[in-house]
């Protein structure tokens, strides 16, 4: 996503995570810590829908009902948002 003013929301160079590449995540060889699996077993049991539409809620309140200017780390964090949703989302079609 490229903004008017330079790089893009997902450049590293903005970013509030500077990992943005995570390829490394997918590994399924390496078990969970206990924190990630209490993480996923909240996701699940909220529901990836469910959760979806709420970061994607919060994502368009924060983008189209405020008045409040946005500088790159604030676009990055809505960029984070919108990653977020439509992982879920992509989570909710595989089940």
């Amino acid at each position: 996503m490229r903004t008017s003013n330079g790089p893009g929301v997902g450049s590293n160079v903005n970013s509030v995570n500077p990992t943005n590449d995570v390829r490394h995540a997918s590994n399924v060889g390496i078990p969970l810590t206990q924190s990630q699996a209490e993480f996923w077993y909240l996701v699940e049991s909220q529901g990836c829908k469910e959760l979806a539409h709420s970061l994607r809620m919060v994502h368009d309140l924060a983008l189209y009902h405020s008045y409040i200017p946005f500088d790159a780390a604030e676009k990055s964090a809505l960029f984070d948002l919108k990653v977020l949703w439509e992982g879920f989302e992509k989570m909710d079609e595989k089940v």
